[in-house]
């Protein structure tokens, strides 16, 4: 029981610092070999332009998966550690029955779709025949083999809920290590592998990602004893699944609502595949700094939520306090990254006619990363204290309502040129910073409503 004493007694600065610093190291590992995996690609000695493109063209559907089983488990994350700060571990063992249920369901509907859907969706955001077959033969194995993410999402949820957030880092790195070791030997074809380019990139990453998740299973049967491990707990209970979603679902939502952006955003720069290829590679860089974001946001939900289970008010404020200050901090260090070495990661991926979109991208973009921090800081605020409606306004706002609408009309007045193709790139600090002030006036009614009428 010392992850839970440690929950409920250590200082919430010095908690979140621990619990904090590994969550956000995994993450970053975790983007940083996104980035490698479309380095390996980008550097191929026939067809690295149609690869990345290809890339940036199943993105989207493989954010759709981690959305489902990360917004799975964000919920299960709340709930669990909610459960626990009151002191229940027969429901806190329903909790994590019922959410890895639902993992074989979701696995269940991703293999469905890598068998059947693909083709048709790649096909709509590309005619160049090379494209197509390189997105749909890297897809198609990246949903068929879903298991290890979607696993991994739920049973390091299940960690970070208990206080192990080390663990669910080792996890992490010991998949990354995996996936970019068999990076160049599946991609280049070393030794006794054969040479397989994009499918191979495909390989690498669901061998990884089935690493991890074993892992962490283990890790979850022998350290997570504060509720009981039972195949009858799986038996789905109406009234958890609702709870697990009521915070998850918003968190679904949310994480969806990324893979329809980019999606759009993709069908917006269709007119030109070299802007198109260059936001693609751009995520990726985004992704490493709103990565630290996303893992400070998975500490501050289960403090904030174990504290409010414990109806304790001033661990509550500490919380927001610190989880604020240090996502600032994380995306200042963000911004001056990515301003000062564009270049270098236009280099890193070998972006041949892209090269100044992404630049160009990069320089404006990344203006949005400290709003865009503070919004994700807010979503883990508004989840642990049961305000996942919040949560998913907020991400309308960024990743639909404002973002697509004002990206669609700059795109209508500009159609050839690495100048006017950088007008679309505005669009982003300009979402970011309306939805941080909205998201501002969410937080001051939560603490309102939540916080302080708590004695």
């Amino acid at each position: 029981m010392a992850e839970s004493n440690k929950m409920k007694n250590m200082s919430v600065n010095k908690l979140m610092i621990q619990m904090g610093i590994p969550i956000i190291l995994s993450m970053a590992l975790q983007a940083v070999y996104n980035i490698v995996d479309s380095a390996f690609v980008g550097n191929m000695r026939v067809g690295s332009e149609a690869a990345l493109n290809a890339l940036t063209l199943v993105f989207p559907v493989q954010m759709l998966m981690v959305a489902v089983g990360i917004g799975t488990g964000v919920g299960t994350n709340a709930l669990l550690a909610r459960t626990l700060g009151q002191g229940n571990s027969k429901k806190a063992a329903q909790v994590a029955g019922n959410s890895l249920f639902f993992g074989v369901i979701i696995y269940v509907v991703c293999f469905l779709f890598g068998i059947f859907g693909v083709k048709a969706y790649i096909s709509s955001q590309t005619v160049d025949t090379e494209v197509l077959e390189m997105g749909v033969s890297h897809l198609r194995i990246c949903c068929v083999i879903s298991f290890g993410i979607i696993f991994f999402s739920l049973f390091e949820k299940l960690l970070q809920a208990t206080g192990r957030s080390l663990y669910s880092t080792i996890g992490q790195v010991v998949g990354a290590v995996v996936n970019i070791i068999l990076d160049p030997i599946m991609i280049y074809g070393i030794g006794p592998f054969p040479k397989m380019g994009v499918k191979g990139a495909a390989y690498a990453t669901v061998i990884g990602q089935v690493a991890s998740a074993v892992l962490l299973f283990i890790f979850h049967m022998k350290l997570n004893k504060e509720f009981e491990h039972d195949a009858k707990y799986m038996k789905p209970d109406i009234g958890i699944i609702k709870e697990i979603y009521a915070i998850g679902l918003p968190a679904i939502i949310a994480q969806a609502l990324i893979s329809i952006m980019v999606y759009v955003m993709n069908l917006i720069l269709k007119f030109n595949p070299s802007a198109q290829t260059a936001y693609g590679l751009f995520y990726k860089v985004q992704q490493f700094v709103l990565f630290l974001a996303f893992g400070l946001r998975d500490a501050i939900t289960p403090i904030i939520a174990f504290a409010y289970g414990m109806r304790s008010k001033k661990r509550i404020q500490d919380g927001i306090k610190y989880g604020l200050l240090y996502t600032i901090v994380l995306m200042i260090l963000g911004i001056a990254i990515t301003e000062i070495f564009p270049g270098a990661f236009a280099t890193l991926f070998n972006a041949g006619q892209s090269r100044e979109y992404f630049i160009s991208a990069m320089r404006v973009i990344s203006i949005s990363f400290l709003f865009a921090g503070i919004n994700v800081a807010y979503q883990g605020i508004y989840q642990a204290l049961d305000g996942g409606m919040e949560s998913l306004v907020i991400s309308l706002l960024r990743q639909l309502i404002i973002i697509l609408p004002l990206a669609g009309v700059f795109s209508l007045f500009v159609r050839n040129g690495q100048m006017g193709v950088s007008l679309i790139w505005w669009a982003f600090p300009i979402t970011e910073v309306i939805a941080c002030l909205a998201g501002y006036v969410f937080l001051k009614k939560i603490r309102k409503n939540k916080v302080d009428v708590l004695n």
